[in-house]
């Protein structure tokens, strides 16, 4: 198994993470701010990852220094998350077609029925993996095929 990455979407409410382990994405969901640092030891049982990957707006500072002391082994990667919240908007119709009446709305119309942080945490992983390698590759880690929610 190669590296795992964490991927952060820090919030004041909620926070989008994601596994990254080699060139899948095996887990992602979204999470309440209040719970994230125990679901995080959970998830780090499981998937013990060497470096979080933080979005660097909203909340990132605080989420930054919890984050250092909860995995103080795990390196702090901040990445840009401009533009990130429109991107995985675009993501989700990608990765979950629109069906019924929705199709008939334009793309920057719709409204996914549920929050897409995770989806953003997804984005952050991409732009480190283009950052570190120098790939152009639109979607550097597809996540793993699921039912829409």
């Amino acid at each position: 198994m190669g590296v795992i990455r964490l991927g952060f979407d820090p919030g004041r409410h909620k926070c989008g993470v994601a596994i990254a382990v080699d060139q899948t994405i095996p887990y992602h969901s979204v999470v309440a701010a209040d719970g994230m640092l125990a679901h995080l030891h959970e998830l780090f049982a499981q998937y013990p990852f060497q470096e979080i990957i933080i979005g660097n707006q909203t909340g990132s500072r605080d989420w930054a220094k919890r984050l250092g002391q909860a995995f103080p082994a795990c390196s702090l990667v901040p990445v840009d998350e401009t533009h990130s919240s429109a991107e995985a908007r675009r993501r989700y119709w990608q990765l979950y077609p629109a069906r019924g009446l929705t199709k008939l709305l334009p793309l920057g119309l719709r409204q996914p029925p549920r929050p897409i942080d995770d989806i953003v945490a997804i984005i952050l992983l991409e732009r480190f993996a283009r950052r570190c390698s120098g790939s152009a590759l639109p979607q550097a880690f597809p996540p793993q095929a699921e039912t829409a929610p």
